[in-house]
């Protein structure tokens, strides 16, 4: 007996032959993929392209081209462009920006963790041992920032062979060979060198380190306040004598004056006229030339081959002072590591400031230097009415006066310096 219902028997109720096997349409599930996204082709059906690779397939279909036809109740997609197959065995295409934005992070990074390193550093090595508060009886601030900027004759640390080179003799204790007092405000910088033969009146004071108090010694000149008592009374010195305060002191010696030149190269100059000192043994021709630090001090410190002497140095003084700032901040040593941290060494290591002296203050008053060279400001004496005793140089008052003010109110200077 047959057990089969009738019609799937292999043969029909009449005898005949078996009917022909039916094959039904594909009909796709939601979510499914249809045939021609099947992974891998089958037996004797041509190769899949590109879009419907088993990594396409691998990734959720995405870009694999969904046809439709009359039994899926739509039309027909229109077909994808062709796609240009990819090199065999190459990897997944780079994600350029990514690794831009990864490299510009780390950059900042780096850049950032080298300057605070940096900060740090040179702020540990700044000589903060002057303290302004123990000045007494000081002016009223004004606007702006005022620095006064010394350089000593010290010749502390210097063996007996680089003060025969330097020519700087062999005194005991030290004196000022220049003082300059740099205003910073909004109208233009102003440097205003001080000759050291300045007749002055030298106040009452409170001595540095005993904290006794000192009557004043009447007039003298500008130098021998510092010879007497230091930094400390060289401010109360020319603040009583101006009526300027002095919000910041900076001070370097002869060996530190010579190895930041050294260590930036040498700093080029145009002397309009050569000239000759035995005591500084400066001997210098006409015309553009770059001094190593030997050789700059010996300009600087040069007065009895001029006419003017003291005044004729303090002009030069300001001069190169200017052009070592400029050519200091410029991108060859501030972006090269190997001479910005020499450079900055040989400064620190011989910088005396006072306490409340930041790194801050310090680019300050470097980059105001920087500007005057560059005609953003205005370099002068101060002026003068004519000699004093012992040879020394008499202050024009009346324009002293009007120089002080424009200062404290922070207005363009008017004031010129020459005699």
């Amino acid at each position: 007996m047959n057990e089969w219902p009738d019609r799937w028997s292999d043969r029909d109720g009449r005898g005949g032959e078996a009917e022909p096997t039916r094959v039904m349409g594909h009909v796709q599930r939601p979510g499914g993929v249809p045939p021609q996204a099947r992974p891998y082709p089958g037996p004797g059906e041509p190769p899949l392209p590109p879009e419907l690779s088993p990594r396409r397939v691998a990734q959720g279909g995405r870009g694999i081209p969904t046809q439709t036809g009359p039994d899926r109740g739509g039309p027909q997609s229109p077909p994808l462009p062709p796609t240009a197959p990819r090199p065999a065995g190459s990897g997944p295409r780079p994600n350029w920006r990514r690794r831009i934005t990864w490299t510009a992070i780390i950059l900042i990074g780096a850049l950032l963790v080298t300057s605070v390193i940096t900060y740090f550093w040179a702020d540990s090595k700044l000589n903060r041992a002057v303290d302004l508060s123990k000045v007494i009886e000081r002016p009223e601030s004004g606007k702006g920032t005022n620095y006064l900027i010394v350089g000593s004759d010290s010749r502390e640390g210097m063996s007996a062979e680089e003060k025969k080179k330097l020519h700087t003799g062999s005194a005991e204790g030290k004196r000022t060979d220049s003082m300059m007092i740099l205003h910073v405000g909004d109208n233009g910088n102003t440097m205003i060198s001080l000759p050291r033969d300045s007749w002055v009146t030298i106040p009452t004071f409170r001595g540095s380190e005993s904290g006794r108090m000192f009557p004043a010694s009447g007039g003298s000149k500008l130098n021998a306040a510092y010879a007497k008592d230091g930094a400390q009374l060289l401010v109360r010195t020319v603040e009583y004598n101006t009526g300027l305060k002095i919000d910041h002191y900076a001070e370097i010696g002869f060996a530190g004056f010579a190895k930041i030149v050294d260590s930036v190269g040498g700093v080029e100059m145009d002397i309009p006229k050569g000239f000759k000192d035995k005591n500084s043994g400066a001997d210098f021709k006409a015309g553009k030339q770059t001094l190593n630090g030997e050789q700059a001090l010996a300009f600087v410190r040069t007065r009895y081959a001029f006419a003017g002497s003291d005044l004729d140095r303090t002009k030069n003084q300001q001069k190169f002072l200017a052009a070592l700032a400029s050519q200091t901040a410029t991108p060859s040593t501030v972006l090269n590591p190997f001479k910005l941290y020499p450079t900055m060494g040989a400064g620190l290591d011989t910088l005396i400031v006072d306490k409340d002296m930041s790194l801050w203050d310090l680019a300050e008053m470097f980059w105001a230097m920087k500007g005057i060279t560059s005609g953003d400001g205005k370099s002068m004496n101060m002026p003068i009415a004519g000699t004093a005793p012992q040879g020394s140089l008499a202050w024009d008052m009346t324009k002293v006066k009007q120089l002080v003010k424009e200062l404290k109110d922070d207005e363009k200077v008017t004031v010129t310096g020459n005699r």
